[in-house]
């Protein structure tokens, strides 16, 4: 017979010294890219990732004047797609942090890009995730980014998996995953043509376990939906679908009130909560220590349409 699982006590067994790595070459990525392009900016969703990636550019170019306060300014600005149908919770967390940093925030608003015509629903309750893409293309075009620097890791989904550290995009913002460029030795080939542009990914080589063992580690501050709380939900697919003005209840289906976290912060039309009781990052640590589903896989109801969709929607520009 298994002895029951002490999570708290194989948290705390777990060896953190390979963070002081990933957080090396994610610092050095970041130094270069100032160095070698003319336009970068910061995406900054408020999601767990970009707050570690923001912590991160803290880091490779602030001074640190005591635990969490940095002085100085970053040499970017950050830049958020909002889709309209954001978390309340994770706009109001944006406001906040932007204003204790002091930085400059680019907004691009999908509304926007539905009022040109750019952007086309089918119903106005359809997922705005997939057409971020629209949004992102146009402020990179408006602001003339040369490159974009994102949270997004190997981990997370296969097509994710493919992709470099910096990764070029033509002159539509499509990615090809044939013609990536080699990265060896930490040499990377930035040389891009008028009208082109990069994304670069600093924690590409870090896990979700990763992830939360360095926001404890550091303190990051994070959005209350990352950690417990109760929310009204409905089970439909395999999934907890939160009750909001955008995802409302379907003939026949029962709400209830769940304790729940977020794992990933999106779209409040594709984005789903798991049932958690892990009220502290490192609580979170040991309940990841567990899973076997992938973050995407367990939240994300866009992502299962087919095994495809996330490399088809970065083939047109996707993060």
């Amino acid at each position: 017979m298994n002895a029951p699982l002490n999570l708290q006590a194989l948290a705390a067994t777990v060896d953190q010294r390979h963070l002081d790595h990933l957080e090396e070459e994610a610092i050095f990525i970041l130094r270069e890219v100032a160095a070698a392009f003319e336009r970068p900016g910061l995406l900054f969703s408020s999601g767990k990732d970009s707050c570690v990636v923001l912590r991160l550019a803290e880091k490779a170019f602030k001074q640190r004047v005591a635990g969490n306060v940095f002085k100085g300014r970053l040499p970017f600005p950050l830049v958020h797609v909002d889709t309209g149908h954001n978390f309340p919770e994770v706009i109001e967390f944006r406001e906040q942090r932007v204003a204790e940093m002091g930085e400059r925030l680019i907004v691009a608003h999908m509304d926007e890009s539905i009022k040109k015509g750019t952007v086309r629903l089918a119903h106005p309750l359809e997922s705005r995730n997939g057409h971020q893409t629209v949004t992102l293309l146009e402020a990179i075009e408006e602001h003339r980014f040369d490159v974009l620097i994102g949270g997004a890791r190997r981990d997370e989904e296969k097509a994710r998996a493919k992709e470099r550290i910096f990764s070029h995009r033509d002159s539509f913002g499509q990615w090809q995953p044939k013609e990536q460029r080699p990265e060896l030795w930490n040499l990377f080939n930035t040389r891009i043509r008028p009208g082109e542009h990069f994304r670069a990914f600093p924690i590409s080589n870090w896990t979700e376990l990763d992830v939360w063992l360095y926001i404890a580690r550091e303190n990051i501050p994070l959005p209350s939906l990352y950690f417990k709380h109760e929310r009204p939900v409905i089970r439909r697919k395999g999934l907890l679908v939160p009750v909001t003005e955008v995802t409302p209840p379907e003939a026949g289906e029962t709400v209830e009130t769940a304790t729940v976290r977020f794992r990933t912060v999106g779209d409040m039309t594709c984005t789903c909560p798991v049932e958690s009781t892990a009220a502290t990052a490192a609580d979170i640590v040991a309940e990841t220590l567990t899973v076997t589903v992938s973050e995407r896989g367990a939240t994300r109801m866009d992502d299962r349409t087919s095994e495809a969709s996330m490399e088809r929607r970065k083939k047109e520009g996707y993060f």
